[in-house]
């Protein structure tokens, strides 16, 4: 009867949580469904001008001929590309940093103030010199991203892994852990939740920095696409690639909340108590 009572109980509480993650997608895509009722309002009742708000069905007949004729894929590949190899550029070398910032106060010492100094400098300042001294190569439009995320990365790396519970490091000294072993079996696993939680929010920074790095030089890309068609005023094609872009931010931020649960099952939030 006990186990009969665990189990009715066990199934209830999963079909509460079923119903709850279902209205909690419902109301997600009833935000989408009132801004999509607005745009249509607002452009097919002729309340505000074409040229500046181009109707849904504008753009998405935009969408599909480019889809149709391969501009739209090429202009996706060469973006995503661009971003996720800055990106992980940042990652690779604010990952470490960040982490050894955090244990060691001398480094923190050292190198904090620049960082501090470069993280408020504008990237569109930068793209001159990065002209200057990458020409107008991959490389340069990989290095704007990279000096968009990096300085903002490090700093999140650190501040996530100083609030590793400093019990957890005593404990593992007192089993004679030593300093490779400690940072391998305790302090990275105990931050990962966090850490993820640091590169989902700076992969969205990098793409904001899409534009800057597609802005000179660039003969294709989504923030390219934007930028030639602001020129002849195609509003239609300007709505096309924000759609694309958030569309993919929106793929990529699925993909990280997916790594998040698989990494770190333990992981509680005090949404998920509710």
């Amino acid at each position: 009867m006990t186990k009969q009572n665990t189990a009715s109980a066990a199934a209830q509480k999963k079909s509460r949580k079923m119903v709850k993650s279902m209205q909690l997608k419902l109301l997600s895509l009833a935000c989408f469904v009132l801004i999509i009722a607005l745009w249509c309002i607002a452009s097919y009742g002729h309340l505000v001008e074409e040229v500046f708000l181009p109707s849904p069905t504008a753009v998405l007949s935009r969408l599909f001929s480019m889809a149709a004729d391969g501009s739209l894929w090429a202009h996706c590949r060469a973006s995503i590309a661009r971003v996720m190899i800055g990106w992980i550029w940042s990652v690779i070398v604010a990952l470490p940093m960040g982490m050894l910032m955090a244990n060691s106060r001398h480094f923190s010492a050292f190198v904090q103030p620049i960082i501090e100094f470069a993280r408020y400098l504008p990237v569109v300042a930068l793209v001159p010199l990065t002209l200057l001294y990458l020409g107008i190569a991959e490389s340069q439009k990989y290095t704007i991203i990279f000096l968009g995320t990096f300085f903002q990365l490090v700093l999140m790396v650190a501040d996530t892994v100083s609030n590793v519970d400093i019990n957890m490091i005593n404990a593992a000294k007192t089993l004679g852990a030593n300093r490779f072993q400690i940072y391998k079996e305790v302090i990275f696993p105990a931050a990962l939740p966090g850490l993820i939680d640091d590169f989902r929010l700076t992969i969205g920074w990098a793409w904001t920095y899409l534009v800057v790095a597609e802005m000179v030089a660039a003969s294709n890309g989504l923030g390219f696409m934007i930028l030639r068609s602001q020129r002849y005023l195609a509003t239609d094609t300007i709505f096309a690639g924000l759609i694309m872009i958030g569309l993919i931010g929106l793929i990529t931020d699925w993909i990280f909340r997916i790594i998040s649960r698989i990494a770190a099952p333990w992981q509680e939030r005090l949404s998920d108590r509710k």
